[in-house]
Parts: C-alpha cells; sequence; structure tokens
C-alpha cells in the first residue's frame, strides 16, 4: 500500500510542511464554519448582538466538551506513533481500539451528565437573563451531538498520525462545508435561529463522524480499529499523555468562561452584555490563530513520535526547528492581520458602531503577543509527542496561571477592559520560560527512553 507520508524515511522538511498544512487547513476550516455560525447569528434581525453573546457564553463550554476528544486522541496518537515507529504494528492496533471505546464511553457518559445541569452551568458561566435563552436552546441541541462531535475529532488524530494528513483534512472539510450550507438554512430558511445552527453544526458533525469511522474501519487504513484487546493499563498511558494538550484546551475555556463572568461583573447592568458580545468576537479571532496553530503543532507530534520511538533523534531534532519556524510564520501573519485588519474580521459579526470599535480594541489588544506564543504552543506539544508529560503538563500549567493571575487582578485595578490584557501577557512570560526548559531538558530526553 502506498503512504500519503512515510514518516521515517521521507525529508523532514517536506514531510513537515506535507503533514502540517492539510492539519493546519483542517483546524482553520473547523474554526470558519465556527465563526460563519457566529457570523449568522449575529445578523438575526432585532435580536443578533444578544443571541451572539449566548453563543459565546455556550462556545468555551462546548470546547470544554470537546477537550475529551484530544484527551483521548492527542493521548493515544503519539502512542500509536511511537509502536508504528518499533514496529509493533499488534500493539499499535490493541492502542487504537482501547481509544475507540473510551471515547464511545466519555462522550455518552458526557451528555447524560451535563444535560441536566446546562442551566445553571451556563448562568455560572456569564449568561444574563438576557442572553440565558438563546444559550441553552443552542447548548440543548449542540449537546445530541456529542457522540458524533467526539468521534470525529478524536478518531482523526488516528488518521494523521499514520500519515494520513488529506484524509484528515477532508473529514473536516465535510463538516465544514455542510455546516456553512446548512446554517442560512436552518437559521433564515426555516427561520428557526440559534436553534438552527445548533441543528445544522450536529448534522455536519455527524458526516464528519461516518467518514473518519469509515476510513478507521477500512482498507485504507494501515491500523483499523478492532474489538478487544482492552487493557487498563493501556487506557492509563493514553490519559496520562492526553492529560496536557486537555488540560490546555479545558483551561483556555475556563479562561473564557472566567473573562466572560469578570466583564458581566465588572462591567454591571450597562457594559456587562456588550463586553461579552465583544469578547465572544475577539475570542473568535483568536481562535484563528490559536487552532491553525495547534494543527501545525499537534498535527505533526506524528513525525516526531514516530521517529523517537524508532530512535532517529536527528530527524526529531530536525522535525522540531521547522515546526517551529513554520508555527511563527503563521503567527507573524496573524498578528499582522490583527493590529492593521481587524475591523474587516468585526464587520462579519455587527454593524452597530460601538459594538464594533470595542471589539477592534480587544482583537489589537489579544494579539499582541502571538507570536512567543508560536513557540510555547511548539515546545508543549513537542514535549506531548515525545510522552514527555513531565514537562508538558507544568510548562502548560503555567501559563494558565500566569493568566489567571492578570485576569483577576487587571480589572480590580483598571477596570473591565483591562481584562483582555491578560492574553498578551501570559503569552510574553509562559513562552520565555518554556524555552528555557526546553533548551535544558532535551539532552536528557534522549538519553533514551522509550516505552
Amino acid at each position: 500500500m502506498k503512504l500519503e507520508n512515510d514518516l521515517g524515511n521521507d525529508a523532514i522538511k517536506k514531510l513537515v510542511f506535507r503533514i502540517a498544512f492539510p492539519s493546519m487547513l483542517a483546524q482553520f476550516v473547523s474554526v470558519f464554519y465556527s465563526i460563519v455560525d457566529r457570523m449568522y447569528i449575529g445578523n438575526i434581525k432585532g435580536v443578533g448582538a444578544n443571541a451572539l453573546a449566548g453563543v459565546g457564553v455556550c462556545g468555551p463550554v462546548v470546547t470544554m466538551i470537546g477537550a475529551v476528544a484530544f484527551l483521548v486522541g492527542v493521548g493515544g496518537a503519539p502512542l500509536m506513533s511511537m509502536k508504528m515507529g518499533q514496529g509493533d504494528k499488534e500493539e499499535a492496533k490493541r492502542i487504537l481500539s482501547n481509544a475507540f471505546l473510551m471515547l464511545l464511553i466519555f462522550s455518552v457518559g458526557m451528555a447524560f451528565i451535563v444535560y441536566p445541569i446546562r442551566v445553571p452551568m451556563l448562568e455560572m458561566f456569564g449568561a444574563s437573563k438576557t442572553t440565558l435563552p438563546y444559550a441553552e436552546t443552542y447548548f440543548s441541541i449542540y449537546l445530541t451531538g456529542t457522540v458524533f462531535a467526539l468521534m470525529s475529532v478524536g478518531m482523526n488524530q488516528f488518521i494523521i498520525c499514520q500519515g494520513f494528513s488529506k484524509i484528515a483534512m477532508q473529514s473536516v472539510l465535510i463538516g465544514a462545508i455542510l455546516n456553512i450550507v446548512l446554517d442560512p438554512v436552518f437559521i433564515f430558511g426555516f427561520h428557526m435561529g440559534v436553534a438552527g445552527a445548533a441543528i445544522a453544526t450536529v448534522i455536519s458533525q455527524f458526516f464528519s463522524c461516518v467518514y473518519v469511522l469509515s476510513f478507521l474501519m477500512g482498507k485504507r487504513a494501515v491500523v483499523r480499529i478492532g474489538f478487544g484487546g482492552y487493557r487498563w493499563k493501556i487506557m492509563g498511558k493514553i490519559l496520562s499523555i492526553g492529560i496536557t494538550p486537555f488540560i490546555i484546551i479545558a483551561a483556555d475555556n475556563i479562561m473564557i468562561i472566567a473573562m466572560n463572568a469578570i466583564l458581566q461583573s465588572y462591567g454591571g447592568v450597562k457594559q456587562g452584555d456588550l463586553l461579552v458580545t465583544c469578547a465572544t468576537i475577539a475570542q473568535s479571532f483568536m481562535l484563528v490563530v490559536t487552532m491553525p496553530l495547534g494543527g501545525i503543532t499537534g498535527g505533526t507530534q506524528t513525525i516526531l513520535a514516530y521517529n523517537y520511538g524508532a530512535k532517529n533523534t536527528s530527524r526529531v531534532k530536525e522535525a522540531e526547528k521547522y515546526i517551529m519556524l513554520l508555527s511563527v510564520a503563521y503567527t507573524t501573519i496573524l498578528f499582522i492581520i490583527g493590529q492593521m485588519a481587524g475591523g474587516v474580521f468585526v464587520r462579519l459579526f455587527t454593524s452597530e458602531a460601538l459594538i464594533a470599535k470595542e471589539a477592534i480594541r480587544a482583537i489589537r489588544i489579544c494579539t499582541l503577543a502571538v507570536i512567543p506564543l508560536a513557540l510555547q504552543y511548539a515546545i508543549v506539544d513537542g514535549f506531548t509527542g515525545l510522552g514527555q508529560v513531565k514537562y508538558s503538563l507544568p510548562l502548560s500549567t503555567f501559563r494558565k496561571a500566569v493568566y489567571f493571575v492578570a485576569l483577576f487582578m487587571l480589572p480590580m485595578f483598571f477596570g473591565a477592559k483591562a481584562t483582555f490584557f491578560a492574553e498578551p501577557i501570559s503569552d510574553i512570560i509562559s513562552p520565555i520560560v518554556s524555552i528555557i526548559v526546553y533548551k535544558f531538558s532535551m539532552k536528557k530526553i534522549f538519553c533514551y527512553e522509550v516505552d
């Protein structure tokens, strides 16, 4: 069988670009159709701003649930790549089978646990009396598709780690295109508003899920989903590696939830909902930065893991270099866009002058330090790909801690609008620490321990 990418033999520079670009594009498209949701919602006649704020409250909660997909997917994929690099196909198959079972149990379980507490959860996370009806409607419908969402995202990692980055990208494209087509049909054609946006999302996720699972159970996959061989030890290893990306995503969304709550608290009745709407727009732009960036650094983990498993240190080091360069190049472009053309992005969501003014300001603040953020992502995801949780987890936790300290301190002294500066503060301090740790740890990592 001809492989898309030979992880052990293809030239590293070409390999990084061939895997990174489809992974980056897949995440970009994923963000795009999330933004299309919000764009359509923000333009619903008469209620757009409040509906957008309501869906903005749902956003981080939805992504926190989705973080479970990365707990299993990003936890299991590097392990599987290492075993493939060692030539142990049977163990790679067992890892995939265990990951599939874990995702199935987690996705069904989370839907049943979260649904009864959805209203108090949304209220706690920043929904006001005005925005709660929109938030509850969207979130309640979204929960019905939890299995499809988690399966499509989580199992897609096991397509990437086998070298099929284009297939992985196609699975995202299917969902994205469907969502973009169905959104206006349900929102405006059937006059369903926020409920229509949620229904379009669930349908799109269903078809992505079907595509991913059909590939992993079909003949083209090098390692296919099987049944049996379930072991607590394998599940424990998957969770131990996946805990870092899980905490990163969960903490990122707790940060957004905390920001919404603080903006409501310090903004008060007059400015609370307005600032949450602005934050939703700014956070949408930051997703355009961070998710494709994560596509670069996360998608290329399979190169690092495979060659680390094969004990080919020089290829691992070379891959890390190109991953960092590509990440910095991407964030540099987004920094320029954020500072110079934020207004174009904002106008997709709102035509209200006051909201637009504050949202542009928020985007410029949030993107001040996205270039050093690229190194933070490359280093932390690189450690995760090598199975080095003892480095990736503390570095990730440190960044969140810096953010939370700034988030709670800034509005106390400078008011609600100063809250947005928590992002660049954490994006400057954290990469400095990560670079220092990376410099002094790599020699020890290559001394050589691969289980």
